[in-house]
């Protein structure tokens, strides 16, 4: 385990307007740019939001404290941006790699997961079960920080993550070269252990709390459930992105 966490390259967050704005301007690679709900965007940050709406970065207005938390006593001047640990890859790179595998694609669509330890857990399990990548939007969704890259204890070295700009048109594309595209839901009536989870699948799972949006539920093909016995009424989004994939991962063995 100490081998696989030393192998993921952490990278600190940028504090202050300044380092962030030449790190825009130098085309570093930024998952999203947190400013302060306090300050006044002007000046130097005016001339940040400017230039992160010109590269596609996104900026997420956040409580100050949070910035203390991530700034670790350098003053931030009201924002700090989290920089990639590894860029994400176009979508079509997860499907290549499956081809050069010689494999139906198993990929992973997630709307909206925004705890990185969440995604970092996704990654690790979607490795291990041997899918060929996970889909995120880079828009309303965490990227791969530093802390996904812990939780998922070196599996961002293995497993490519893919940034798209429209999770549901991202489905359609998908449905396009083939996959069947399986939504968890909780609402649904088919069982998740049905037999419907057969490569070439992509597994789409909704955000903590909020599920499947409507446009991206409207574009799955069909609608599974994990059934539930206790009183507890919804599962951790990691927890049933693994039970998904190993069912998946049991039909693959089976057809092997």
């Amino acid at each position: 385990m100490a081998a696989a966490l030393d192998s993921v390259s952490e990278e600190a967050p940028l504090v202050g307007r300044r380092a962030v704005l030449e790190a825009l301007r130098a085309g570093r690679p930024l998952v999203r740019i947190l400013l302060s709900r306090t300050a006044r965007v002007r000046g130097p940050l005016g001339e940040i939001l400017r230039e992160a709406r010109a590269r596609h970065v996104p900026v997420q207005p956040v409580d100050p404290r949070r910035l203390d938390a991530l700034s670790q006593g350098i003053p931030h001047q009201g924002v700090v941006a989290l920089g990639a640990v590894q860029p994400l890859v176009e979508l079509q790179d997860l499907l290549r790699r499956a081809r050069e595998k010689e494999e139906d694609p198993v990929l992973v669509a997630l709307d909206g997961v925004e705890d990185p330890r969440n995604l970092g857990a996704i990654i690790r399990t979607a490795e291990a079960a041997g899918a060929h990548g996970v889909i995120v939007p880079r828009r309303r969704a965490v990227g791969l920080t530093p802390a996904v890259a812990r939780a998922a204890a070196g599996a961002t070295a293995y497993l490519p993550v893919a940034g798209v700009g429209s999770l549901a048109d991202a489905l359609l594309r998908l449905r396009d070269e083939g996959l069947q595209v399986v939504g968890a839901d909780p609402g649904a009536e088919e069982p998740y252990d049905s037999g419907a989870l057969v490569p070439p699948i992509v597994l789409v799972l909704g955000g903590e709390g909020r599920g499947l949006h409507r446009l991206v539920r409207d574009r799955c093909d069909r609608l599974v459930r994990i059934p539930l016995h206790g009183r507890v009424q919804s599962l951790n989004v990691s927890v049933a992105a693994a039970l998904l994939l190993y069912e998946v991962a049991r039909h693959r063995a089976r057809r092997a």
